[in-house]
């Protein structure tokens, strides 16, 4: 049987899980994974439209899953979602994963203040404040989990996705501050890191630079354009992201961090071991961006 938010509450009690950004990509295929080993899913998506695809998409594979509708850049929507939650497991969820974010790629040069505050509220602030409002729950239990879903990016910042990059960062460190903080309240805390998947981040990535205002001829935008649609075309789906997911929730002692995909493996070490200039050069090329400035004519020169 499959509900909708407001339907009867069932499955493994101490096994309910929130996932937010439940609607495509990663969200879609962790929640139905979630779901078909057991745990009692709560999938949070944006609108009551994208919930019923959801719940239509669990029962044709004879799942049973619930939703609640959840924005969590409002902080309005995250509280009423949570006190709906905590009334449908009948105290509060044993684990979240935040998982829903936005790529807000552009040159920095670019991106408008607004555009920057709405990444930060959906890849960060929203993260944290749905940790804040499941923790009081998970504390009365004596148990929880929680997986926030970061980025290989968050540790290796990225031209023409710095605000991405930037606010993937900084959930890896609120992550880490908040599993040494909560390890005495028996909530064990997860970071995972993609890396480049095939899903609707990449293609609305390419979006952002192609509405971005000086597109037409700012170096790095056709190139970073190209290498994201290129990326996009031979990268696999997020089902490995999902088994990590799994992993941080499944595991007597699941570990910090779990990093996810053959380039994020690759890219953090090379990023953080290779000398500045060589990842300075190797991020140049890949984006299209010159090196050093074209020289102007002198006066004079034919």
């Amino acid at each position: 049987m499959v509900e909708l938010g407001d339907g009867v509450v069932g499955g493994c009690g101490d096994r309910s899980v929130l996932v937010t950004g439940a609607s495509g990509g990663i969200g879609t295929v962790t929640v139905l994974r979630l779901a078909q080993r057991g745990f009692d899913v709560i999938g949070a998506v944006r609108t009551e439209r994208k919930a019923r695809a959801l719940v239509e998409v669990a029962a044709a594979r004879g799942l049973w899953l619930r939703t609640v509708v959840l924005d969590v850049a409002e902080p309005g929507s995250c509280r009423q979602a949570m006190e709906r939650v905590e009334e449908m497991t009948g105290g509060g969820v044993w684990a979240v994963v935040n998982n829903a974010g936005i790529p807000q790629a552009g040159a920095l040069e670019d991106v408008r203040d607004e555009q920057a505050r709405h990444a930060l509220e959906v890849n960060l602030l929203g993260a944290m404040r749905i940790c804040r409002l499941a923790l009081p729950g998970m504390r009365r239990k004596g148990a929880g989990r929680i997986v926030n879903v970061s980025s290989g990016l968050g540790r290796v910042p990225w031209p023409m996705g710095g605000w991405y990059s930037a606010s993937k960062h900084a959930l890896s460190a609120l992550t880490h501050c908040l599993r040494i903080e909560m390890a005495h309240a028996g909530v064990r805390v997860c970071l995972v890191e993609p890396g480049a998947f095939a899903t609707a981040m990449l293609e609305r990535a390419i979006t952002d630079l192609t509405d971005a205002g000086r597109a037409g001829d700012t170096p790095g935008y056709a190139a970073s354009r190209a290498l994201f649609g290129s990326v996009n075309k031979r990268v696999p789906g997020p089902e490995p992201v999902a088994r990590a997911i799994e992993q941080c929730l499944s595991a007597v002692r699941p570990r910090a961090r779990y990093t996810v995909g053959l380039d994020a493996r690759l890219l953090v070490p090379l990023h953080t071991l290779a000398p500045l200039w060589l990842s300075d050069r190797i991020k140049h090329r890949a984006s299209g961006l010159p090196r050093t400035a074209e020289v102007p004519p002198r006066c004079g020169d034919g």
